[in-house]
């Protein structure tokens, strides 16, 4: 059989057609020398061109930004040392949970806004309508808070610019980082997530040495874990609760591997490696930064984020208390760039989620063009629009309340989000029972089925729930109409939406899966059918009559 290019579209793919008709081709990644068969129902115009360096730096760096560096400090003054912490132990465990089932799925499924054709193929297209625009909905107000925290961040330094033009600055970084080919924004992306990555090392080793009593200006002993001591829980259960939307919405982001995937060479490679690293991600950064926090900042301080001063980085409060400017001011810088980063990568990961919308007739059929590098313009502008908008609608407004208003926003959305994912995994692994398919024919497996996505499912449940409770009794502040809907509106917004989608539909409660076609939008791996060697399978048939 001769091999052909495919054209311009995807120059480094050369496709074999069969003599069957039936048959799924056969495609080589002509730099990777990848094999693997035709993913029936997945083509779109993105190109898949980012590596598995690429994947692996994104899901590792992609979300560290104003969560951890900023929002801990509002959480340590509601939690306290032992809440922040036990906060991002919990959540770690959730999006841990996640990502395993986001990586089984990614690598079977590598669509465009995966989250939403994994819910409308094994829930039901309503849902999956609902996680689509929610999904956008949180990039969105994610680039938003992205560009309200530079202003927070650039205030360590001067107050003489104001606030709209830093916007403006920041915006255009944003844009020009999006706007480059797709291999310019993941070479950036790894550039930040390198320099994330290694800073944390410095944050460990010196937080610890301060806390010794080892900086140039201490009082006298060592800090230790004296703040654990005299005050683990500044505000009992309560405050514990109260840390667990910036906490969530800390590593709301973590799941972008799934989306990447579309774009990758070969997600069976690709996706499991992203996914085995999170721990290091979690362990590393959430779980080691917020306990670095307790052991160097009172939660009393008044310059944290969040409290009566600065609203600082209680990172950058760890150095300047302990007399070493330089370090805080590196630490400040190190920031921002966290920021203008996550800011990036939700402006990317929006444009692809409307774009996923598009191919499932959920969204104007625009968003499904790309130009020959990739680059999804329809459905990147009003994504970068409407982030820059909201934006701006809160010039006038403290940055402390919109990052509250925002992160709850986002944590409900992200919960709702994770939720999905961990239910389309489960009802992904009902439906390949219930079709008579055998677990050793996924192309990869996560070795935390069924555990990880049923902890994941029930948790966000429960947590919707808890945020459902700080909004009608929230901490500190008498009940009102006014943060209940700044901070839940995003869950009526989510039944809206499913409404829509209903009325749209008009599906059944539940799809059937035993109906549900699983090649659909699947991708084939050679070496995967070439050792399963099952008799009658279409693209087992495929690979050897190419062979012949």
């Amino acid at each position: 059989m001769d091999p052909k290019t495919t054209g311009t579209q995807e120059p480094y793919v050369v496709e074999t057609k069969s003599h069957d008709a039936e048959l799924q081709p056969e495609r080589k990644h002509s730099i990777t020398g990848d094999v693997f068969l035709h993913d029936h129902g997945a083509e779109t115009e993105l190109r898949r061109i980012l590596s598995t360096r690429h994947l692996t730096m994104i899901a590792l760096g992609s979300s560290i930004g104003m969560g951890l560096w900023l929002g801990s400090g509002s959480s340590l003054i509601k939690g306290g040392p032992a809440g922040i912490f036990l906060g991002y132990v919990l959540s770690g465990f959730m999006i841990w949970s996640v990502s395993h089932s986001i990586g089984e799925m990614a690598v079977m499924y590598p669509l465009p806004s995966a989250f939403v054709q994994w819910s409308g193929k094994f829930i039901d297209p309503a849902w999956g309508f609902a996680v689509g625009w929610a999904y956008w909905f949180n990039f969105v107000i994610t680039i938003a808070n992205e560009l309200q925290a530079a202003n927070t961040v650039l205030r360590f330094w001067t107050t003489d610019v104001h606030v709209a033009a830093w916007m403006v600055i920041w915006f255009v970084v944003i844009v020009a980082v999006n706007v480059g080919a797709v291999t310019v924004f993941g070479e950036i992306e790894v550039i930040a997530s390198t320099i994330k990555f290694s800073w944390i090392f410095v944050v460990i080793i010196s937080c610890i040495v301060i806390s010794a009593g080892g900086g140039p200006v201490d009082e006298g002993y060592p800090i230790g874990f004296r703040y654990w001591n005299s005050t683990p829980f500044t505000h009992g259960f309560k405050g514990f609760l109260a840390v667990m939307p910036t906490c969530i919405f800390a590593m709301a982001g973590s799941e972008n591997a799934g989306l990447v995937a579309a774009e990758t060479a070969n997600p069976k490679k690709s996706v499991p490696r992203a996914v085995g690293s999170i721990w290091i991600r979690l362990a590393t950064f959430y779980l080691m930064g917020s306990l670095m926090v307790t052991i160097t900042v009172s939660p009393f301080e008044e310059d944290l984020f969040g409290g009566t001063g600065t609203n600082a980085s209680p990172f950058v409060i760890a150095y300047r208390n302990a007399g070493i400017p330089v370090l805080a001011h590196f630490m400040n810088a190190i920031i921002l760039l966290s920021v203008i980063s996550t800011g990036t990568i939700s402006g990317y990961a929006g444009a692809r989620t409307a774009m996923g919308l598009a191919y499932l007739g959920m969204a104007p059929q625009q968003f499904k063009k790309a130009d020959k590098l990739g680059r999804p313009w329809w459905a990147l502008v009003p994504t970068l629009t409407v982030g820059f908008g909201l934006a701006f609608l809160n010039v006038s407004e403290d940055g402390k309340t919109i990052f509250g208003w925002f992160s709850s926003l986002t944590s409900c959305f992200t919960l709702f989000g994770w939720g999905m994912i961990c239910l389309s995994h489960i009802r992904m692994r009902k439906a390949w029972k219930l079709q008579g398919r055998r677990v050793e024919d996924l192309p990869w497996k996560t070795w935390t089925w069924p555990y990880g996505a049923w902890f994941g499912f029930i948790t966000c449940v429960i947590l919707l729930g808890v945020l459902f409770y700080l909004a009608v009794w929230p901490l500190g502040v008498t009940p009102n109409a006014e943060d209940f809907w700044a901070s839940y509106i995003s869950v009526p917004l989510i039944l809206v939406l499913y409404i829509i989608g209903k009325v749209i539909y008009k599906t059944p409660f539940l799809v059937d899966l035993k109906t549900v076609d699983l090649d659909y939008g699947r991708r084939f791996y050679a070496e995967d059918v070439e050792k399963s060697g099952k008799k009658g399978n279409v693209a087992v048939r495929g690979l050897k009559s190419f062979f012949k």
